[in-house]
């Protein structure tokens, strides 16, 4: 390890993802970085799971003292190397303890890094419309005007697969989609497609790319309880026996049973009395979530009245929690067409601001949103959208978001603005893909010390960064982060996800 720094893992954590309920273990090293005799070299910090190892060498004069406590089964591997006459010290400390996963909006280090990471592009995808992310950390997104497909993207996957629908067909025969808007897939794997023009909800069952029609009636829009009028997105109950349709162009939401079959009849749970922004209609409805672990409630996204609703399947009104009913706008409170919507186990929204370009953090009982990405000017640009619409999060709480309008599916990993591990609210696991040395390289000045994800982060003149969930073992390098010292004048703290 280079002259002048100490290491030692502050904390490891089991973190519960608020949304997916998955559960990582998050391991937090800080090293010390002296701002005098720093070498131009490059340390390496590894982290397993079997062995602890301390070694220390020098190459002249030096004292050198190393201490080794182990409280858990956890592995930690450091390495000291000094240059120059020096006294160093390195103490490894390993321990365990159980954390909730943090709320965003009371834990003050909790953010999502500025700019995004395209994982599809316009070579592969066109108009993506919605996205699905399973326990598994597989993508499900549906792309609706030339492609008219679902695609799949396994995890760690750089290119994305047909698994409903023929690319480039479009059609109302059971293997062909037209228009594929929201899409959900249940613990057993099966997947449920909403089609906007076949006016429909397809069923694939085990991974058949045939599809069974479970509610409306093939190609025939209609206001009657057995039909359908463009439907966008679309969710399960706990139990997953029924399915929750936002019937858009009929301003209401239904509800199927996921065994139903074509032509059987629904049941309104929401709206259905017209076009309107009042707290008994809706207007337009896209969005659409329903977080059982919280709420019995239907979280409804109103596309033309921007606005959300909150609204308890069957009764006759619904309440408004943010957005000013009828108008759009740009401001912290209000709206410009949301689509897709997700919640946490904090009752937290995040909400898809689609001409406003940005994705918006609506606190639970709080009507002002905060800008978690985009910057609410269209772009193309790694900071900016243009026109998304889905929103969805694995596992490690990175979020994903259909670029509808730049025909790509953008990643926004999550990251700190601060560290206090004794409080514990550093709880997220570190984001994978990012740990491939190249884009950790800390820049010469305080002001530039950033990575190339594009977040920026202090801490008291030390370097941070934290192991990979141990499951990732097929990621770069198990539980292995590079550093790359590229200057001596280091006087900052960077988080490195």
């Amino acid at each position: 390890m280079p002259n002048g720094e100490k290491s030692e893992i502050t904390s490891s954590t089991t973190t519960k993802n608020p949304i997916a309920q998955t559960t990582t273990t998050t391991t937090i090293i800080k090293t010390k970085i002296s701002t005098t005799s720093l070498p131009s070299s490059t340390s390496t910090i590894s982290t397993t799971s079997s062995t602890t190892n301390t070694t220390s060498s020098t190459t002249s004069t030096t004292t050198s003292t190393t201490t080794s406590t182990s409280t858990t089964t956890s592995t930690t591997k450091s390495t000291s190397t000094t240059t120059s006459s020096t006294s160093t010290t390195s103490t490894t400390t390993s321990t365990s303890t159980t954390t909730t996963a943090g709320n965003p909006c009371t834990t003050s280090n909790y953010v999502w890094n500025k700019s995004g990471i395209t994982i599809l592009d316009s070579s592969q995808v066109t108009k993506v419309v919605d996205i699905y992310i399973d326990s598994s950390n597989t993508l499900y997104i549906t792309d609706e005007i030339a492609s008219t497909v679902v695609w799949r993207l396994l995890k760690n996957a750089t290119t994305a697969t047909v698994i409903a629908g023929i690319k480039n067909s479009v059609g109302s025969s059971n293997t062909q989609l037209n228009y594929p808007q929201g899409v959900y897939v249940d613990t057993n794997g099966t997947m449920y497609v909403s089609e906007y023009y076949n006016h429909r909800i397809q069923k694939y069952i085990n991974g058949s790319n045939i599809g069974i029609t479970i509610a409306g009636l093939n190609s025939s829009s209609g206001s009657a309880l057995n039909q359908l009028n463009s439907p966008r997105f679309i969710t399960l109950d706990p139990t997953q026996a029924y399915i929750y349709i936002s019937d858009g162009a009929n301003n209401r939401i239904m509800r199927y049973s996921t065994t139903s079959t074509s032509g059987n009849n629904g049941t309104v749970v929401a709206g259905g009395n017209g076009t309107g922004n009042t707290n008994t209609s809706l207007n337009q409805p896209w969005g659409l979530w329903y977080q059982p672990s919280v709420s019995s409630d239907l979280f409804i996204t109103n596309f033309i009245g921007h606005s959300i609703m909150r609204w308890t399947p069957g009764a006759p009104s619904g309440t408004f929690i943010t957005g000013t009913p009828g108008t759009a706008g740009s401001s912290s409170t209000l709206l410009n067409g949301p689509t897709g919507i997700k919640l946490d186990n904090y009752l937290n929204m995040f909400v898809a601001d689609y001409n406003n370009h940005r994705i918006q953090m609506f606190c639970a009982n709080n009507k002002t949103g905060i800008t978690i990405a985009g910057t609410g000017v269209s772009g193309s640009t790694a900071t900016t959208f243009n026109s998304p619409r889905g929103i969805a999060f694995d596992s490690d709480m990175n979020m994903y978001i259909t670029d509808f309008g730049n025909m790509r599916v953008q990643k926004v990993g999550v990251g700190v603005s601060s560290l206090n591990p004794s409080l514990g609210d550093m709880v997220r696991p570190m984001n994978p893909e990012s740990c491939n040395g190249s884009n950790m390289a800390i820049m010469n000045t305080v002001e530039l010390v950033q990575l190339l994800i594009g977040y920026h982060v202090k801490e008291n003149n030390y370097l941070v960064t934290r192991s990979i969930d141990e499951s990732d073992h097929d990621h770069v390098q198990r539980s292995i982060v590079a550093i790359k010292i590229s200057h001596a004048n280091i006087t900052s703290t960077v988080a490195i996800r």
